[in-house]
């Protein structure tokens, strides 16, 4: 089964050794996503809520070049710098996502590249 290097100009680019995603089959891994405009390469303006449905746009990006959606996705980890902002996540991610849910994690950490706020990766799995 041969791999399949995903990459899209509507994410940003990846700024370290790694791809945007990696397709094997109909699986799909998709990098950790975080709030980077794609055309500036910087931290969305604005606040956490801005910083949530960046990260969200961007995986979409990735998804769809992918040949998939969001709503493919199966398994979705969410870093946060302060799982205060767990709460927010949940709320944005009702604008993106209908039942049924990916699985999901959230892991509180210490600080993410960039100074972002939040950090998302995810498996997808296109052979529905």
């Amino acid at each position: 089964m041969a791999r399949e290097i995903i990459h899209t100009d509507k994410a940003p680019q990846a700024i370290g050794t790694y791809s945007q995603a990696v397709k094997l089959g109909t699986t799909v891994w998709l990098s950790g996503q975080i709030p980077l405009v794609p055309e500036t390469m910087e931290l969305v303006e604005g606040d956490i809520e801005a910083q949530i449905r960046r990260v969200f746009d961007n995986l979409q990006a990735v998804a769809q070049a992918a040949g998939g959606g969001l709503v493919d996705l199966v398994k979705l980890n969410v870093f946060l710098t302060d799982l205060a902002y767990f709460p927010l996540v949940n709320q944005v991610m009702s604008d993106y996502f209908t039942q049924p849910y990916p699985a999901r994690a959230a892991i509180g950490v210490a600080a993410l590249p960039k100074g972002a706020g939040v950090e998302m990766d995810a498996v997808m799995e296109l052979g529905q």
